[in-house]
């Protein structure tokens, strides 16, 4: 992953340090661009919305239940095949990645314009539709964006392409978040959505700078309905032939179930406590935003020194630490100084963790089925917590009360910890590597053959 590049760098890059080169490659800062697109339609339904509803007087049971416009990112594999296997008609000529990342983008962009029309106040049941129909189309932008990026980047480059991606995620979750807080309070909701909405650009324009990707795999040919079932099926039937692959797929299940309860609830938490718009804006993303930089560039270097699997172990662990901290800042309530520690290492934490799954997950890929089997493990890495948030945190919070809450997400976290470790004492993490996420020809040329 972190190996250095076959050739010397030239020009400008030649002068950087040479832990920084990997970073100004050009696969690196295509991903960049590609996580900042993925990120803002993430944040346009969660803390964005949720802040919305929550200043309209929406009931928290029924904000909480908005995190279920979040299981169209859960579902995306169901509808991956046909991103992977149909050609778009007329624009399908400039390439298979391409062709769907500057459609699909268009819906994303008309999705959050409709999302950020309607009146909460008047009609919620018109924004749960609107919120679905972003949700739909930023988990399709997300099916195509990450496959662009897996087959763009070199093996030797997952890793700092995983982190470059990741700040890229925050970086357009959390200006579009925060430029939406801005807006709204100046000139309206409305305007704030529509504004926002540039953030879908930057990865269509990665497609027109950066072509199709070289190490794209095109489908064979579909004649039939007998070879569309099987090529529907083939990228779940490929991964189920690995060693130990049931046992991997259990472990993307639950090894973030306590994280994503807690960061889907945050906003509310934030709400009670007291905070303002301002005060969000400047600690969760604006302390935070400091503190990613800084936990991917550490989780780039843990990545590189660690190896992948004890690099992977040590995030896990403290992302659940990190929950602990939101018990802390809901024991302390309206703090600036505990909101900005927590928030720090929340962030911090989550940056390292971008890195190192990010990587494992992307490693997992065949190039054959990028598009299908990265939107199947990144799906399953969040769908239990997604779910729990929609049907009980609401009720939960309620019930027990914000403290003894993220207490629970805190130790939730633990059984993904606990099966990972055994995962590398029985060598099931190393087995479980696809192609992208091997080097040689041998495993090009086995990816170019039919299926």
């Amino acid at each position: 992953m972190d190996q250095p590049s076959s050739t010397a760098p030239a020009g400008w890059r030649s002068k950087l340090p040479e832990g920084v080169r990997p970073y100004s490659e050009p696969a690196p800062l295509a991903a960049l661009f590609l996580g900042m697109s993925s990120g803002f339609p993430f944040a346009m339904i969660g803390a964005t919305l949720t802040t919305r509803l929550a200043q309209d007087g929406i009931t928290k049971s029924t904000v909480t239940a908005f995190a279920l416009t979040f299981l169209a990112y859960n579902f995306k594999w169901l509808w991956a095949p046909i991103v992977d296997n149909v050609r778009l008609p007329l624009i399908g000529r400039y390439g298979q990645r391409r062709s769907w990342l500057w459609v699909i983008g268009l819906f994303v962009i008309a999705a959050v314009w409709f999302l950020g029309s309607v009146d909460p106040t008047r009609s919620i049941a018109t924004v749960a539709l609107a919120a679905i129909l972003v949700g739909i189309a930023g988990a399709t932008f997300d099916i195509i964006i990450d496959a662009y990026r897996i087959e763009l980047l070199e093996p030797r480059q997952l890793g700092v392409g995983s982190g470059m991606s990741q700040y890229g995620w925050r970086i357009g979750a959390a200006a579009a978040g925060a430029l939406g807080l801005v807006l709204s309070a100046r000139y309206g909701w409305t305007f704030a959505y529509i504004a926002c909405s540039a953030f879908a650009l930057p990865a269509m324009l990665v497609g027109v700078f950066m072509g199709e990707p070289a190490r794209h795999r095109d489908p064979a040919p579909v004649r039939g309905i007998g070879d569309a079932v099987i090529a529907y099926f083939s990228p779940l039937i490929e991964f189920l032939k690995r060693q130990g692959a049931l046992l991997v797929l259990l472990f993307v299940l639950i090894h973030k179930i306590g994280d994503t309860l807690a960061n889907l609830t945050l906003r509310l938490l934030f709400e009670d406590l007291g905070f303002t718009n301002d005060e969000i804006a400047f600690y969760d993303v604006g302390v935070g935003f400091v503190a990613l930089l800084i936990g991917v560039f550490v989780g780039g270097i843990m990545y590189a020194r660690m190896g992948m699997k004890h690099a992977v172990l040590v995030s896990l662990i403290l992302m659940a630490v990190s929950n602990f901290g939101f018990a802390l800042l809901a024991a302390a309530g309206h703090s600036n100084e505990m909101m900005a520690a927590v928030m720090f290492f929340e962030n911090f934490a989550s940056g390292i963790g971008g890195v190192t799954v990010v990587a494992y997950l992307s490693a997992l890929c065949s190039l054959r089925f990028t598009a299908t089997q990265y939107a199947l493990l990144s799906a399953l890495a969040s769908i239990a917590g997604r779910f729990l948030t929609g049907t009980t945190a609401g009720g939960l919070i309620e019930w027990m009360g914000y403290v003894n809450f993220y207490l629970l997400t805190t130790a939730i976290a633990f059984p993904g910890i606990i099966l990972f470790w055994f995962m590398i004492r029985s060598g099931l993490v190393d087995s479980s590597i696809g192609s992208a996420g091997k080097e040689g020809e041998g495993d090009a040329r086995a990816d170019r053959q039919p299926k």
